[in-house]
C-alpha cells in the first residue's frame, strides 16, 4: 500500500523467454491462481497492481533454459562474462512470440492484475529487436529502422487487441532504455523515432529505464540535456511519462515531478523502505531509511 502503483519484477511470457532463477512467470494458464494471490495483496490500500511482462531474449543460458540454447532476434552474442551463443529466433516464432504476448495479458487480466507494462528496455528481447546491434535480420522484423521496430509495435498492438475486449478499464505500459554504449547500438534519434510510433498506439504511460533519473547521454559526453528532457519533446501531449533512476529522497522526487515529469519511480528505495509513501503524508521524512544492513535481511 502506499504507492499509486505497483509494478512487478519481470514476468516471462514464454519458457524460453526465462531470464534468471525463480523468475515470476505469466507463461501458463495454471499460474492463474498464483497470479490471482499476487494481483491481490498488490492492490492493498487501492494501489494499482501493474504486471510487467517481458521474455529474457538472449540475456539467458542453457542452465536456466534447462538445456535450451537462449534466443534472440539474431545470433549475437552478448558482451559479457558466461554469456552464450543465442540462434536467432524463426519467422514463425517470432509471431509466435508476439502471441505469447497477448496471452500473458489476457491472463494478467484474469488475475485482476490493473494492467502490464511491456518490458522493451535493459537489453532484453524487445530491445534485441529494436537493436542494430543484435536484430541484424532479413525478414521483415529487421533490417531498417522501421523494421527494427515491427517487433516491438507488433508486441503493442497485439496485447492492445486483447485489452480492447476487456470489460473494464486496463492499463497498458511500455518501457524502454534511450540508447546502447555499443557500436552499433541505439542511439537517441533511434529512440525518438520509436517514442513517435509509440505515440501513434494505444499506450497509456510510458517508462524510461535510466541508471540516473537526471542523466545525459551515455554515448555522447558533450551532450548534456537530460534523457527525459529530449524524450518529452517528442511525446505525444497527455501521454504521462514515467522515469527511474536512483531516486530516492521526497527532495529529488520532487525536483523531478516538478518538471513537469508525470510519474516517478522508485526501487530500491521501496524495498529498503516499503513505508516512504506513508511517510512523506505524515511528514515523518526524517524516519526514512535509505540503508539497511544485512542483518536486517531474513
Amino acid at each position: 500500500g502506499g504507492v499509486g502503483m505497483q509494478i512487478t519484477g519481470c514476468a516471462n511470457v514464454n519458457d524460453l523467454g526465462k531470464g534468471f532463477e525463480g523468475e515470476l512467470s505469466v507463461a501458463h494458464d495454471d499460474m492463474l491462481p498464483g497470479l490471482k494471490k499476487l494481483a491481490t495483496a498488490m492492490k492493498v490500500g487501492h494501489t494499482k497492481a501493474i504486471l510487467q511482462i517481458f521474455s529474457a531474449g538472449r540475456m539467458s543460458n542453457a542452465k536456466i533454459l534447462r538445456g535450451e540454447q537462449p534466443v534472440s532476434a539474431g545470433n549475437v552474442k552478448a558482451d559479457r562474462p558466461g554469456a552464450e551463443q543465442p540462434r536467432a529466433l524463426s519467422t514463425s516464432e517470432v509471431e509466435e512470440t508476439i502471441m505469447d504476448f497477448a496471452k500473458a495479458t489476457q491472463l494478467a487480466i484474469d488475475a485482476g492484475f490493473d494492467g502490464i507494462e511491456l518490458h522493451g528496455a535493459n537489453t532484453y528481447l524487445i530491445q534485441q529487436f529494436f537493436s542494430p546491434l543484435t536484430n541484424q535480420r532479413d525478414d521483415k522484423f529487421g533490417g531498417s529502422l522501421e523494421k527494427r521496430m515491427t517487433f516491438p509495435l507488433a508486441v503493442v498492438k497485439s496485447c492492445a487487441q486483447v485489452i480492447a475486449k476487456a470489460n473494464r478499464p486496463f492499463i497498458l505500459g511500455y518501457r524502454l532504455s534511450p540508447e546502447e554504449r555499443e557500436t552499433p547500438g541505439i542511439r537517441m534519434a533511434d529512440t525518438l523515432e520509436l517514442v513517435k510510433a509509440l505515440n501513434k498506439t494505444p499506450i497509456d504511460y510510458l517508462h524510461i529505464s535510466l541508471a540516473d533519473a537526471w542523466g545525459s547521454s551515455i554515448v555522447d559526453a558533450n551532450d548534456k540535456q537530460p534523457v527525459f528532457e529530449k524524450i518529452k519533446e517528442v511525446l505525444a501531449p497527455g501521454l504521462p511519462l514515467m522515469v527511474v533512476g536512483h531516486l530516492a529522497s521526497p527532495t529529488q522526487v520532487e525536483k523531478l515531478i516538478s518538471e513537469n515529469v508525470d510519474f516517478a519511480a522508485l526501487g530500491r528505495e521501496m524495498i529498503r523502505e516499503p513505508k516512504w509513501v506513508q511517510k512523506v503524508e505524515a511528514g515523518e521524512e526524517d524516519s526514512i531509511r535509505y540503508t539497511f544492513a544485512l542483518s536486517d535481511v531474513d
